[in-house]
C-alpha cells in the first residue's frame, strides 16, 4: 500500500478528484478546476526540459498558444470533432517542434531559452496581425464542442487525458531514454564520450514537450471555445516555467503543486485587486528564497526526506553473488596497430600543444603517456577523442580516418576515455552513473526501450559487475555528489570500463586514490591491457614503470623519448624535463626550517558532521598548535575532506564545536571563517578560469596577507605568468596559484586539501618545498592520499577511519610503523611487498 501511495500519478489522481468533489464548497468553479489541470499538463511539459534535460525554454508558450488556434481553426473549418482537431493539434506541435528544435538547439543556455521566447514573440505578431486567419485582436471565437458539450464533461476527459499523459511520462521517466535525459542534464560532454548522440537525445525532449505541451494548448480551446493571441504574448510566456519553478522543478508533481497554487492565488488576488502582481510576486520571490525546490521542497524539508523525486530513489536489488570483472576479448590483430596518428599538430595562436606527433598503439599494451604538467597530455587525448579539432595531421583507429569525425561516433568504434577532472553524473547514484554507460552499449528491443530500465536483468548484472570491479558495490545506492573525491574516481574507472572500448584513454586514474585503491585499480588496468589496448597518462611513476609495455614521453608539445620503461627512465632529456633532478626531496625538505609549535590555535571538538542528513564525519576531536603542520590520512571516503568543509562552513555540522583563538567558529558562514584566519586551498584547485594569475591573487589581497613580491619570491614561475588566464595554466602552475592565493589572505591557519595530486615529481618536489615554507606564516593542515609524500614535512598524523579518529600522534611515529601504515592506511612498502 505504502508503495502504491509513492506513485505520483496516483497521488496527482487523488489530488485531482479531490479537487473536483470539493470545489463547490471552495468556491471553485468546475472551468477553473479545468485550468488547473490543463496548466498541470502544460508544466509536465516544460519540466521534461527543464528537470530532466537542463533545457530551460522561456517561449514554450509557442507549441501552447499555437496548439489553440490549431484546434480552434479545424473546428471552425468543419472537422468532425474535438476528438480529431486535438489529435492533428499535438501532430502539428510536434512537427512545429521538430524544426523548431533542428533549428534553436544549437544553441546551449542563456541563447536557447531567448531563442525559445523570440518564437514564441514572432508567432504572436503572426496571429495578432493575420486578420484573416486567426481573427488578429479578437481572436477565433464560437469554438463549439461536438461530443464534449457539458463543462463537467470537458473537465472529466480534460482530467482522463492528463491523469494518462502524466503515467506515459513517468514511465518514461524511467526508461531508458528518460533516465539517459538525466544524465545528459547533468554532463552533456560525459555522454557523448559514453557514445551517446546528445543532439538527438534533447531533439527528442523538446518534441516530447511540444506534443504535450500542445495537447494542453488544444484542451485550453476547449475550455475557451476559442483562441487569442495573448496566450503567445510574452507577458505569459514564463507562465508555465513559473509555475513549475513555484511547484519544484527537480519534482515530479511539481507541476501539479504549481498550477494549483497560480490559478487559486491568481483568481483570489485579481479579486481583491488588479495589480495583484504586486502581492504574487512576492510570494514567489519568498518560495524561491525559503524553498529553491518549490512547494514540494517545502514540504520535503518539513518531512525530512530531501531528494529530487523526477524517478523513484531505489536501485535494482544487489544480486546474492557479483560475477567477476572480465574484459572482453579484443579479437584483432596483434601486430596491427590499432590507432595511428601522424603529423598531429595542434596550436593556439603561436602556442604550440602538440607538435608533428608520431605515434602507433598496439593491441594488448599497456602504453603510458607521461611528460610535465603542461606538455599537452591532455589536449593529445582531446585531440583522438573529437573534443579538440587538430590544426594539421590525421588520425586513423581501426583503419578508418576519424580525423573529423564527431566524438559519439569514436566511441562506438570503440576509443573511450576517463577524464583528468572527474566528468560523472553528479546528481545520479553511482549505480545509475555506471548503468547509463552500459546501456548504451547493449542493443535494446522496443519493449526495453519503452519499458523499466532497471528490468533489464542483464544491463543490471553488467552495472554490479563494474562497480565490484573498482570496490564500490556497497556505495550503489549514494548520489554520486555524497561520494568523496577518491570514490568519484573509482566511479570515473567503472564508467569508462562500461563501454567496453578496443582502445581505452585513461586520463590520470589514479590522482586522488588512497594507496590500497591505487593497487586495485593499478592491478585492474594491468588485466585490461591483456585483452585490450590502453593508453595511460599517469604521475604515479612507480606505477608507470612497473605495470607499463612501452612508455612515451611528452614535453612542451613534442615527443622527446619512447621505448621500453627501463630505457625510458634512464634517458637524460626525461629526466631533466620530468623527474627532476636526482635528488632525495625528503632531506632537502627536512633541512629546511621548521616553525616553533606554541598555543593551540584552532581546537575541534566532538565534530559530526554530513551531507543531505548522512553522518560522514563522527566524534573528530584535534588541536592544532601555531607553527604547527598536521596531516589528516585515511582512505577513500573515510571523511578527510568533509573535515575541511566542516571547519571551512560549506559542510552542515550536526554537532561539536570549532574555536579558532578561542573563539568558537562553528555554524558561521565561510567567509566570516575566512576573515578570521582560516583559508582553504581546495581540492582542484578551483581557480577563476576567465582571470589571469595576477587578477586570481588580486581578487584574495587582504591587508596583513603576503605581497605580490613575497608569493613571487616563493613560486618566481608566477611572476613570468601574471598576465596568462587560469584556464591555460597547467595542474602545477595552478596549485601554486591556489596556494599563493591562501597566502594573500592574512591567514593563522592554512588547510590544503590534496596539494599533490595529479602533479609531474619535479613540480611535486617544488610544491612541497613550499608548503614548508609556508610554515613561517600559518600552521597547516594537509589532506594527502600519500602518507609518504607528506609524513615528512608535518610534525604530527591524524588518520581516519570510518568517519572517526583512529590514529592521533607523531608524524616520525607514523612514517616507522609500516605495519600500522598497512592496518589503517592499505599502504604496502616496496620492500614488504
Amino acid at each position: 500500500m505504502i508503495k502504491t501511495m509513492q506513485n505520483p500519478v496516483l497521488v496527482a489522481g487523488l489530488v485531482l478528484v479531490a479537487l473536483t468533489l470539493a470545489g463547490p464548497a471552495l468556491g471553485l468553479p468546475v472551468n477553473q478546476l479545468t485550468e488547473i489541470v490543463i496548466y498541470m499538463l502544460y508544466g509536465l511539459g516544460v519540466n521534461m526540459l527543464v528537470g530532466y534535460t537542463g533545457l530551460v525554454p522561456f517561449g514554450a508558450s509557442v507549441f501552447f498558444g499555437c496548439a489553440t488556434y490549431f484546434v480552434a481553426i479545424l473546428m471552425l473549418g468543419g472537422v468532425g470533432n474535438e476528438f480529431a482537431a486535438l489529435a492533428l493539434a499535438v501532430l502539428a506541435s510536434v512537427v512545429l517542434a521538430l524544426l523548431l528544435g533542428l533549428l534553436i538547439l544549437r544553441r546551449r543556455g542563456l541563447y536557447f531559452s531567448l531563442l525559445t521566447l523570440a518564437a514564441s514573440q514572432i508567432a504572436f505578431e503572426v496571429a495578432y496581425k493575420w486578420t484573416g486567419m486567426t481573427g488578429g485582436e479578437n481572436g477565433l471565437q464560437g469554438v463549439t464542442p461536438v461530443l464534449l458539450t457539458t463543462p463537467m464533461r470537458l473537465h472529466l476527459f480534460t482530467l482522463a487525458v492528463a491523469l494518462v499523459v502524466m503515467a506515459g511520462l513517468w514511465r518514461l521517466a524511467h526508461a531508458p531514454f528518460g533516465r539517459a535525459l538525466q544524465a545528459l542534464r547533468d554532463n552533456e560532454q560525459r555522454m557523448a564520450c559514453l557514445g551517446y548522440n546528445t543532439n538527438h537525445l534533447k531533439l527528442g525532449a523538446f518534441v516530447l514537450c511540444g506534443a504535450v505541451v500542445g495537447l494542453a494548448g488544444g484542451l485550453l480551446a476547449l475550455l475557451l471555445q476559442g483562441a487569442y493571441a495573448d496566450n503567445l504574448g510574452w507577458e505569459h510566456a514564463g507562465d508555465a516555467l513559473l509555475m513549475t519553478v513555484l511547484g519544484g522543478v527537480h519534482q515530479f508533481l511539481g507541476p501539479l503543486w504549481g498550477a494549483v497554487a497560480f490559478i487559486a492565488l491568481q483568481d483570489r488576488l485579481s479579486q481583491l485587486t488588479d495589480n495583484w502582481w504586486l502581492i504574487f510576486a512576492p510570494i514567489v520571490m519568498g518560495f524561491a528564497l525559503a524553498s529553491p525546490e518549490g512547494i514540494h521542497g517545502l514540504a520535503q524539508r518539513l518531512m525530512r526526506r530531501s531528494r529530487w523525486t523526477l524517478t523513484r530513489g531505489v536501485i535494482p536489488p544487489r544480486p546474492a553473488v557479483i560475477a567477476p570483472y572480465q574484459p572482453c576479448e579484443l579479437g584483432v590483430d596483434r601486430d596491427t596497430p590499432l590507432l595511428t596518428v601522424r603529423g598531429l599538430t595542434n596550436r593556439f595562436g603561436s602556442l604550440y600543444t602538440a607538435r608533428n606527433i608520431d605515434l602507433d598503439v598496439m593491441p594488448c599494451q599497456l602504453h603510458s603517456f607521461i611528460g610535465p604538467n603542461g606538455a599537452g597530455k591532455t589536449t593529445f587525448f582531446n585531440l583522438l577523442t573529437g573534443l579538440l579539432h587538430p590544426t594539421e595531421g590525421r588520425i586513423s583507429f581501426m583503419g578508418h580516418d576519424i580525423t573529423d569525425m564527431k566524438p559519439y561516433l569514436r566511441v562506438r568504434l570503440g576509443l573511450s576515455r576517463s577524464f583528468q577532472i572527474v566528468s560523472v553524473f553528479k546528481n545520479l547514484t553511482a549505480f545509475e552513473n555506471v548503468r547509463i554507460a552500459v546501456q548504451r552499449r547493449r542493443k535494446l528491443s522496443l519493449r526495453q526501450r519503452l519499458g523499466d530500465a532497471y528490468d533489464n536483468a542483464g544491463v543490471n548484472d553488467r552495472t554490479w559487475t563494474l562497480l565490484a570491479a573498482v570496490g564500490l558495490e556497497d556505495r550503489a545506492a549514494e548520489i554520486c555528489q555524497n561520494l568523496s573525491h577518491g570514490e568519484q574516481r573509482l566511479l570515473e574507472i567503472a564508467i569508462s570500463l562500461a563501454t567496453d572500448a578496443k582502445l581505452l584513454l585513461l586520463d590520470e586514474p589514479l590522482a586522488g586514490l588512497a594507496q590500497a585503491d591505487r593497487q586495485v585499480v593499478g592491478a585492474l588496468i594491468r588485466r585490461l591491457a591483456e585483452a585490450h589496448a590502453v593508453l595511460l597518462i599517469e604521475h604515479d611513476m612507480d606505477r608507470v614503470l612497473t605495470l607499463s609495455d612501452r612508455i612515451t614521453v611528452l614535453h612542451q608539445g613534442a615527443l622527446i623519448a619512447d621505448g621500453k620503461p627501463a630505457e625510458v627512465a634512464a634517458n637524460p632529456a626525461v629526466i631533466s624535463a620530468y623527474l627532476g633532478a636526482e635528488k632525495d626531496a625528503a632531506e632537502t625538505l627536512h633541512a629546511a626550517p621548521r616553525g616553533q609549535v606554541g598555543k593551540p590555535i584552532l581546537e575541534v571538538e566532538n565534530l559530526c558532521a554530513g551531507y543531505a542528513g548522512s553522518v560522514i564525519i563522527d566524534g573528530v576531536s584535534f588541536t592544532v598548535h601555531e607553527g604547527e603542520a598536521v596531516a589528516i590520512l585515511g582512505r577513500n571516503g573515510v571523511g578527510k575532506t568533509t573535515t575541511l568543509n566542516s571547519l571551512m562552513g560549506s559542510v552542515d555540522i550536526a554537532s561539536g564545536d570549532i574555536r579558532l583563538d578561542g573563539q568558537s567558529i562553528a555554524g558561521r558562514k565561510p567567509f566570516e571563517i575566512n576573515q578570521r584566519g582560516l583559508s582553504l586551498v581546495p581540492e582542484g584547485r578551483r581557480l577563476f578560469p576567465n582571470l589571469t594569475v595576477l587578477e586570481n591573487l588580486r581578487l584574495a589581497m587582504r591587508p596583513g596577507g603576503a605581497s605580490l613580491e613575497e608569493v613571487y619570491e616563493l613560486f618566481p614561475k608566477l611572476k613570468v605568468l601574471a598576465k596568462s588566464r587560469a584556464s591555460a595554466l597547467s595542474g602545477g602552475e595552478r596549485q601554486m596559484v591556489a596556494v599563493a592565493r591562501a597566502l594573500m589572505v592574512p591567514s593563522r591557519v592554512i588547510l590544503l586539501d590534496e596539494p599533490f595530486e595529479g602533479l609531474a615529481p619535479a613540480i611535486v618536489k617544488d610544491i612541497m618545498e613550499a608548503v614548508v615554507k609556508l610554515r613561517a606564516r600559518a600552521s597547516l593542515v594537509i589532506v594527502e592520499h600519500h602518507a609518504e609524500s607528506v609524513l615528512s614535512i608535518v610534525d604530527r598524523a591524524i588518520v581516519l577511519v570510518n568517519g572517526k579518529v583512529a590514529y592521533e600522534g607523531s608524524a616520525a611515529d607514523l612514517a616507522a610503523d609500516e605495519a600500522l601504515q598497512a592496518r589503517l592506511l592499505g599502504v604496502v612498502h616496496a620492500d614488504a611487498a
